[in-house]
């Protein structure tokens, strides 16, 4: 559905710092840094883009999809080293559906992070 998702963070280097290492275990790279901000993707067809603001933004939640549960559980740790703080550890959230595998982590700025595997267990 989006192109890409563009949002304010009030601390660059410690988000840019956090969503590269949080993200890494889904492929997640630099696509372009430049004065409007920093675009990450991990397929070149979507891509979440951060920029510098003065004001608190408000707070998001953003979910990633990653392509099995261990992703799920390496963004968690990664994203734990990264500073984030926990918000639910990695397992099944079936109150959603049956095979939700999903890990929060609240990043710098009190985003609620997601990624969640729709699929069985291998």
């Amino acid at each position: 559905m989006f192109d890409h998702v563009v949002f304010g963070v009030s601390d660059y280097a410690a988000s840019k710092a956090f969503f590269l290492k949080a993200l890494e275990p889904l492929g997640v790279a630099v696509v372009l840094e430049g004065p409007l901000g920093l675009e990450l993707s991990a397929d070149g067809k979507s891509s979440l883009c951060i920029c510098h603001t003065r004001e608190k933004p408000a707070h998001l939640h953003l979910a990633f999809t990653a392509g099995n549960r261990q992703q799920v559980e390496a963004f968690h740790r990664a994203a734990l080293e990264a500073g984030g703080k926990d918000n639910g550890a990695p397992g099944l959230r079936p109150h959603y559906h049956a095979n939700y595998y999903a890990a929060f982590v609240i990043g710098p700025d009190g985003h609620n992070i997601e990624v969640v595997c729709h699929q069985p267990a291998a």
